[in-house]
């Protein structure tokens, strides 16, 4: 297969791009926990609610901070992609399956979300130190 030096230079800069675009909506989630705290507590399926909702915003923040630098980008992917699955299954599918149709868009986010993490950490990391 034969790839021009064109077609490199835009898929090099559409993954930038991508970056730029998947990192922003986790930062921004990331900083609303901070912002809404309490009003997120009654989600939280754990003892000791505004801490888990602080630290899982400070969580967010890190991770599109290190996918941002491409320091740890792909720990933090990784990371990342297991936070949201957990988010999903944890607090948005029992709404669903309650009948709380509502939580559908939570749940599909951030199943979306998960997977383009996992799919950002194995083909867009920088940080190459878990390849040997």
């Amino acid at each position: 297969m034969f790839i021009t030096l064109k077609a490199l230079f835009i898929m090099k800069n559409l993954l930038g791009l991508g970056r730029y675009l998947f990192t922003l909506p986790i930062l921004l989630f990331g900083v609303f926990h901070f912002m809404h705290g309490n009003a997120m507590i009654g989600m939280v399926p754990l003892p000791g609610g505004i801490f888990w909702v602080y630290f899982t915003g400070a969580a967010l923040i890190a991770a599109a901070i290190s996918i941002l630098t491409g320091k740890y980008d792909r720990l933090a992917s990784l990371l990342l992609g297991v936070m949201l699955l957990i988010f999903a299954l944890s607090i948005h599918l029992p709404h669903v399956l309650a009948g709380d149709q509502a939580a559908m868009p939570n749940l599909l986010k951030d199943i979306a979300l998960a997977g383009g993490a996992w799919l950002y950490g194995l083909y867009g990391a920088r940080d190459y130190s878990f390849t040997g």
